[in-house]
């Protein structure tokens, strides 16, 4: 895995704050910096990638930068690999089976939610999207059987609503191809 073996974020609602944050977290520990930049409506977030203790240490850092600015953070250690290019983008369409879909007020939360979904159940991760031209919002996408995908769709959802950020979910058993083009 080429960001390591950990994941962080910091959302911030500040984007002067958002600046500081990434600075901080750089010079922190040794991390990279996976996605940095403004989402919507008015927030900024910093994600990086790198070994546990780097990534920890480094988002410690963030959320202390950023103060009573800091929406939403995690560290999620032993990243589940079909993460980072579900976040880059769809780079391979699986089969589409059945289609689930976790929707979040936050960018951290659906991040975690992709990752214990994808752990735990026998499904594939399709995108993950983060923020822009929604309001803030992120949202995941996930193809299996109907028993999996259902199984996912519960185990993302719990991670999300335990935070009080759950938007919506669903689970189509048969979706039309059509409706998924826009990933491709």
């Amino acid at each position: 895995m080429e960001n390591g073996k950990a994941i962080g974020i910091v959302e911030t609602s500040s984007i002067a704050r958002g600046f500081l944050i990434a600075d901080t977290v750089l010079k922190t520990a040794n991390v990279k910096i996976i996605v940095n930049r403004t989402i919507c409506p008015g927030k900024y977030m910093v994600l990086i990638g790198g070994n546990v203790d780097a990534v920890t240490s480094a988002i410690e850092a963030g959320v202390a930068a950023g103060a009573h600015t800091v929406v939403d953070q995690l560290v999620i250690p032993n990243v589940h690999p079909s993460v980072f290019p579900a976040i880059s983008g769809v780079s391979h369409m699986p089969e589409l089976k059945a289609l689930g879909v976790i929707e979040a007020f936050s960018v951290a939360s659906v991040i975690e939610a992709a990752d214990a979904a994808v752990k735990a159940t026998q499904v594939q991760l399709i995108t993950i999207h983060l923020a822009m031209a929604i309001g803030g919002k992120g949202w995941v996408s996930l193809t299996g059987d109907v028993a999996s995908v259902t199984e996912a769709v519960e185990i993302g959802s719990a991670v999300i609503e335990r935070k009080g950020l759950l938007v919506d979910k669903v689970v189509i058993p048969a979706p039309r191809p059509d409706i998924i083009r826009e990933f491709v």
